[in-house]
């Protein structure tokens, strides 16, 4: 029998409705996995009786001959951003350790109503700030890639869904919850070598999800390739009326309508992001990519993005501002940690209780988010930065005039070391350089793998649709796949 843990979703929840195997033994082959890969510390929390106690909910159905749901069978792992009942949710951090929701986000019942179990609750940067995964309290996910040659280098995962990309990329988990805010599905999917997407904004609901910047926070999903995707997106997807900002409209089957063929489409190239300091390979695999869906039957288009190039200043001006905003609720009060020094009053409380619980990278996006909004720099500033990103809409929006999707490198680098860039926040910025304007404009946005560089690491390219235009996105994505032919798995060292 195959190896259950080298399945994806369709091949697992097709396999189980079928009765090649069972729910239960998928589960005990992930279970199993996520045991054996401490050392690679994806997960935060491991919830093997969960995934067990769904698996057999799914066999029990199948046995009596009920309608199964769309991840029927599909054990998951969940990004510990989100709220799940009974189990902690920390957002790695400390100031949340400890923290045991009594409710579920709106995206984990989702995915339990169709069917999904979970392995357990996957590790992060903090806060989901950062593009690495080295602000998580709970120490640093490491990718299962090495560079090629023997090197024994700890390599980053991308962030902030690191664990997310880690669990599905080394087989831990078949699919695996990602949060984007500026670039967080699409990235990690990018270094590890896995496809991930960021649909619209509102797409699917925000509520029960730990918020950093609440107007670019979007949940997405993160899986072997864009079937599994689609399915995914399908099952998370979907409105919510606990969420202002949830799209009320239907749900397309995204899955059955797949097509790789792109007669008739338009891809737009912009001239924008060809950067100075990007990588040549990235450059040659975003050529490669042009080529491919030209052969796919698309017309390549020059697009223009003008203000591209302050997209970056912008969303780490308005992302911080959001989250000095959302992170005032952690203070010791109510939930989480609390910090009371001896005959301390209560703003010493708070300020010990913040002190420790958040770490550099929260206080330094939190300290800069405060200046922002300052009286006397609110206007030099945030109002500025809401300019640009009006700007940035826009852009896109003429752009769709000339094509139906746009084609761009994930990343201007490969995945690096870790503690290559840690000392300079401002090169690790560099890394959502072509993932933010798409957030910024809340469009629909995916990475899929098109090959390995020269140091035999995985490098990803993006796809960015028009608002509400999934399938377009995910059919461009397909095509790329198809002609990729992206097998490349991480040697297992763990």
């Amino acid at each position: 029998m195959t190896n259950l843990t080298d399945l994806g979703v369709a091949a697992i929840r097709n396999g189980v409705a079928n009765g090649d195997f069972t729910a239960r033994e998928v589960a005990e082959a992930f279970n199993a996995n996520v045991a054996a890969a401490k050392e690679l510390n994806a997960f935060i929390v491991t919830t093997p009786e969960k995934a067990l106690e769904a698996a057999d909910a799914v066999d029990a159905d199948r046995a009596a001959g009920k309608e199964l749901g769309s991840m029927a069978g599909v054990p998951i792992g969940m990004k510990d951003l989100f709220c799940t009942k009974g189990v902690q949710t920390t957002a790695a951090s400390h100031i949340l350790e400890g923290f045991t929701p009594q409710y579920e986000s709106t995206v984990s019942s989702n995915l339990w109503a169709a069917g999904a179990g979970m392995l357990g609750k996957l590790n992060l940067d903090q806060f989901a700030m950062g593009s690495s995964n080295e602000t998580s309290y709970f120490g640093n996910v490491t990718s299962p890639w090495r560079r090629a040659g023997g090197s024994n280098t700890p390599m980053s995962p991308g962030g902030s869904s690191g664990g997310s990309s880690t669990a599905v990329s080394a087989r831990l988990a078949p699919a695996a919850t990602g949060t984007d805010t500026g670039g967080s599905i699409r990235q990690p999917a990018a270094f590890a070598g896995i496809t991930g997407v960021k649909p619209t904004y509102g797409r699917c609901s925000r509520w029960g999800v730990v918020a950093f910047a609440s107007s670019l926070d979007q949940a997405g999903p993160m899986a072997h390739d864009v079937r599994d995707c689609a399915i995914m997106l399908g099952a998370m997807a979907g409105f919510d009326p606990k969420d202002s900002t949830s799209l009320d409209m239907p749900v397309p089957d995204w899955e059955s309508a797949l097509n790789s063929d792109m007669k008739g489409k338009k891809v737009g190239i912009p001239k924008e992001y060809r950067m100075e300091g990007t990588d040549p390979e990235i450059l040659k695999s975003w050529d490669d990519g042009i080529a491919w869906l030209k052969d796919a039957g698309a017309e390549i288009v020059d697009v223009s993005l003008p203000h591209t190039k302050y997209a970056l200043p912008a969303y780490y001006i308005i992302a911080p501002a959001e989250a000095s905003s959302n992170l005032a609720r952690y203070d010791g009060v109510r939930y989480g940690l609390r910090d009371l020094p001896e005959g301390a009053g209560l703003q010493d409380m708070y300020a010990a209780t913040r002190a420790e619980g958040f770490g550099d990278e929260v206080k330094r996006r939190v300290l800069i988010g405060t200046y922002v909004l300052s009286a006397g720099f609110y206007d030099a500033y945030y109002t500025q930065a809401q300019k640009v990103r009006a700007l940035v809409a826009r852009d896109f929006d003429n752009a769709w005039k000339e094509c139906d999707v746009i084609l761009a490198p994930t990343t201007p680098t490969a995945s690096f070391g870790l503690g290559e860039k840690s000392a300079d926040p401002l090169a690790m910025y560099l890394n959502d350089v072509f993932a933010v304007p798409a957030s910024l404009a809340g469009l629909p946005a995916m990475s899929v793998p098109c090959g390995v560089n020269s140091e035999g690491l995985p490098l990803g390219l993006q796809i960015v649709g028009k608002a509400f235009d999934e399938q377009g996105v995910m059919n461009a994505g397909l095509a790329i796949e198809e002609r990729a032919g992206f097998t490349a798995k991480p040697e297992k060292w763990w």
